[in-house]
């Protein structure tokens, strides 16, 4: 593995597909002088000599729209979810999977009054980007109109990963250059690629690289196609390891990720970072408090993650509702260097779903229901949420074994 690892420090030409396949792994580009390259290209030369052109010329976007969706009392609602566990979502209140019902509950979200004040970006599955509400207003427009920038989940899922310990790797590399750019033309304005690790299948060195090089060589091809990527390193919940050991295994993903996003010349000012909260596994004997949660969790930020980056936009990861705004809640009791906040799926919508049950006179409740999650939520990116008066329903746990979306 130290050999591959070593080809891949190389900057290598192609669109490729990852360290598993990459036929194009050690070649060298050599690309061209840097005179009468446009102003914003973001060029620079190299100790070898090679100009490198950084972000397509989208330097000056990708760096106002990172910090937009970083924005004081603001996160991101996901609605990435593939056709099939939008399928399970739908099927827990009864409802077909269909089209016309994965539709329906999407524009209840994003038709959302007032969500805007508490939701700074939504990613969508790519079903969703070319939808439009029933009267006829596509659903990008009406997210901007709400202040809220479109964003796009563009990897294609996992896969098992050959030579590793029963684990995966991340596909979607192939084709991502020209997939990008149509999204960016449809209204997308950033982008989203979720890769996985698993701490008791190891995670072994190979996974690990595999995940970081990946998610460096999406961000590099988002940015060059207009798009602040969300790089998405999810260290998984399952398993009964201590939160000490996810903060190891946290601190060696990280690290590989930084180093490969910098061998791949991404700019850290137009990213944001998804991570999972270090704390303990689902299976764990002992859980963690909030404020534990936020001591482990900013402590490794702190030792890997450039204050350069934008925003923390931390994922839910099967956390409760209130478990996950909480712990968000504890992070922000004092400054930190990005803007820590939530991107969260499950502990957004399931108290959304209770109370829509697939019902059109229930749209009204549902939309509240979201709102009172979003606002929780933004009190908590300031440091000034309070469970005090929260349902039963939203401290149960979502964790979902081997979950896959």
């Amino acid at each position: 593995m130290a050999a591959t690892a070593g080809i891949a420090l190389k900057q290598t030409i192609g669109m490729g597909v990852g360290l598993a396949g990459n036929p194009f792994l050690g070649q060298s580009l050599k690309l061209p002088s840097v005179n009468g390259v446009g102003k914003g290209k973001g060029v620079h030369v190299n100790p070898a000599g090679l100009a490198v052109v950084r972000a397509g010329g989208y330097e000056e976007e990708l760096v106002k729209t990172a910090k937009k969706i970083a924005s004081p009392g603001r996160g991101i609602l996901a609605i990435d979810e593939s056709n099939a566990t939008c399928g399970k979502r739908l099927d827990s209140i009864g409802l077909e999977n269909t089209e016309t019902n994965r539709q329906a509950f999407r524009q209840l979200l994003i038709t959302t009054p007032g969500l805007g004040e508490y939701i700074s970006g939504a990613i969508l599955f790519e079903e969703t980007l070319y939808q439009s509400t029933l009267d006829g207003k596509k659903f990008v427009d009406v997210l901007v109109d709400q202040n809220i920038v479109p964003g796009i989940k563009v990897d294609k899922g996992l896969v098992p990963l050959p030579g590793s310990n029963n684990e995966s790797w991340c596909q979607g590399l192939d084709g991502l250059a020209s997939r990008s750019a149509a999204y960016y033309k449809q209204g997308a304005r950033f982008a989203k690629w979720r890769t996985v690790v698993s701490i008791p299948n190891g995670p072994s060195e190979l996974a690990v690289t595999e995940a970081a090089w990946g998610l460096a060589r999406y961000a590099a091809i988002s940015q060059d196609n207009g798009l602040v990527p969300i790089v998405e390193p999810e260290i998984l919940l399952d398993g009964d390891h201590t939160i000490n050991r996810t903060q190891e295994v946290a601190e060696k993903v990280w690290a590989k990720v930084f180093y490969f996003l910098a061998e791949n010349n991404v700019l850290f000012e137009g990213i944001l970072l998804k991570p999972s909260m270090v704390i303990p596994g689902a299976d764990a004997k002992e859980r963690a408090t909030p404020e534990q949660v936020a001591e482990y969790t900013l402590k490794v930020l702190k030792r890997r993650v450039p204050p350069a980056v934008p925003g923390i936009m931390f994922l839910s990861g099967g956390q409760s509702e209130v478990e996950a705004t909480l712990n968000l809640n504890a992070m922000n009791q004092s400054p930190n260097p990005w803007h820590v906040s939530f991107s969260y799926a499950r502990a957004l919508q399931n108290s959304v779903l209770k109370a829509w049950k697939g019902q059109p006179e229930n749209i009204e409740a549902a939309q509240k229901a979201l709102l009172s999650r979003a606002k929780a939520n933004s009190l908590a990116q300031l440091g000034k949420y309070s469970a005090e008066g929260e349902a039963e329903e939203a401290k149960a746990g979502l964790f979902v074994k081997g979950y896959t979306y």
